[in-house]
């Protein structure tokens, strides 16, 4: 499957205000979970952009700093994303299981949950520091009713994408799921 991509730092922050501040400078976006407490959370909110000086990003990046090769699946311009941080299959390589997520996952992921209205994977190239993710999947919706009430198309979907998702990632280690919020500067 042939998907556009480019090369981004993704910043996990630990603090909305400093991720949004990040975004600005750097002209990217950033997924900002507003939950009044997210200390289960992997981290607050996620920066995505790109920039030539790595020192404007780490200074953010307190829980984590990642280059990620960024792949729209499906392009739009979404209000609320399921942010799924993803560790692989401990039986598989990063390659083998980012492959299967491209590939098989990401057709799978647009046949079952019809009000997505965008869907992008961010592969992890390199991990500067944090915790070893491997992906994050960012899927957006047009509001949180749809992306809480409808996630699925159909009855069985859960079932579908949940057998699917443990093919190639690690879902006892996997964090949970962050509602996040974009604000794309």
């Amino acid at each position: 499957m042939q998907t556009p991509s480019r090369l981004l730092w993704a910043a996990a922050c630990s603090d909305v205000s400093r991720a949004r501040a990040l975004a600005e400078q750097i002209q990217g976006t950033v997924y900002a979970d507003l939950r009044p407490d997210p200390s289960k959370l992997p981290f607050a909110a996620l920066t995505t952009g790109a920039c030539e000086d790595l020192s404007e990003v780490s200074t953010y990046a307190d829980l984590g700093l990642y280059l990620v090769c960024e792949r729209t699946i499906k392009a739009g311009c979404a209000n609320v994303f399921g942010l799924f941080p993803m560790i692989a299959h401990p039986e598989l390589t990063h390659r083998a299981a980012d492959d299967h997520w491209r590939d098989k996952h990401g057709p799978l992921a647009l046949e079952q949950h019809a009000y997505m209205t965008e869907y992008l994977q961010l592969s992890v190239v390199e991990t500067r520091h944090g915790p070893n993710f491997d992906g994050f999947a960012l899927c957006g919706f047009d509001n949180e009713v749809d992306l809480r009430e409808r996630f699925f198309s159909e009855p069985n979907g859960a079932q579908i994408i949940a057998a699917d998702v443990a093919k190639f990632a690690d879902t006892q280690r996997s964090p949970r799921r962050l509602i996040a919020v974009p604000t794309r500067f």
